[in-house]
């Protein structure tokens, strides 16, 4: 078991390293820096003097070659300081802590009633004995995977804010402002999910322990829903794993249509702003999340199945 931990770990530090190095790289590849962007005031004109720009440029070390700026801002992302936003001037740690709230609040309502829609709609799809509701059911992830999510949200908030008049269209506040977003950022994440958990079931229930198990009595329901279940439920705990990266990535999307804040918001305007120690922390930020989600996935795989052990191999 320590032997596994370490090595997971040791891969994780390599992502945490390689997301913050191609952060880095994509960020200087672009033209400008971000203390020309606020210079400039979107392209209005402006009184900012040469001279001022260079000595925020000193000050923020953009004046430094290339190499050296990469050396200084690795060696402070190592001890969790990634410097102050050029835009606002708040410390990143504190930009993301007071933005996280929110994006938390959104993203784990949404994969939750992502679990429950895509478990849902493969169990009932795999068990009923209707042609037409089975076809139907298993044909509903297809659609879901295909719709972009800006287009769910604006669909969303044109029927049942501006039409209807049911729910609020933009903000934060209470639970009526949580109900669109949090179904606009589920519906590709269940659609997925319900997709490889459906393959999976079909895939199991046609293994020779199923006839076994109803020949012996066993109820129809009781192998679909209690072995079938937990046998076919590997597969979607992995895409599982890599969803909870995505629903963070989708927030981004989410929360600009939707006017929420969050850490989809400061996203979306550092990237604009090209404000760069913002960007790296919610770069690493990003792939912290998924390094850990996924060594959870790892570390439930023998919970599920015994066979598995946590080097990853069935045993014998």
């Amino acid at each position: 078991m320590r032997t596994y931990l370490a090595r997971r770990l040791a891969q994780a530090v390599f992502v945490l390293w390689a997301a913050f190095t191609l952060s880095f790289a994509v960020l200087y590849l672009l033209p400008g820096d971000p203390v020309s962007i606020m210079a400039a005031g979107g392209g209005e004109t402006n009184d900012v003097s040469p001279e001022q720009i260079a000595e925020l440029k000193k000050a923020y070390g953009l004046d430094k070659p290339v190499i050296a700026q990469y050396g200084t801002q690795l060696w402070h992302a190592v001890q969790g300081d990634f410097g102050s936003s050029v835009q606002s001037g708040d410390e990143v740690g504190h930009l993301i802590a007071t933005s996280l709230p929110a994006t938390l609040e959104l993203t784990s309502a949404a994969l939750l009633l992502a679990l429950v829609l895509g478990g849902g709609v493969a169990l009932l799809g795999t068990y009923t004995r209707w042609r037409w509701l089975r076809q139907a059911l298993l044909s509903l992830p297809a659609l879901g995977v295909s719709a972009p999510t800006f287009l769910v949200g604006l669909v969303l908030v044109q029927l049942f804010s501006f039409r209807w008049g049911l729910l609020p269209a933009i903000g934060n506040e209470g639970f009526e402002g949580l109900v669109l977003p949090v179904i606009t950022l589920s519906l590709p994440a269940a659609a997925v999910i319900a997709q490889v958990f459906a393959k999976s079931l079909r895939t199991t229930l046609a293994e020779p322990y199923v006839e076994t198990a109803l020949a012996k009595g066993a109820s129809r329901a009781r192998v679909h829903f209690r072995h079938a279940t937990r046998n076919a439920s590997i597969p979607p705990l992995t895409v599982l794993g890599m969803l909870v990266g995505n629903l963070l990535a989708g927030s981004v999307v989410v929360e600009t249509v939707f006017s929420r804040t969050g850490v989809g918001r400061i996203t979306a305007t550092a990237v604009s702003a090209q404000d760069i120690p913002v960007v790296q922390g919610l770069v690493v930020f990003g792939a912290l999340v998924f390094v850990l989600a996924n060594l959870a996935v790892d570390l439930v795989y023998p919970l599920l199945d015994p066979r598995i052990t946590k080097a990853g191999v069935v045993a014998p």
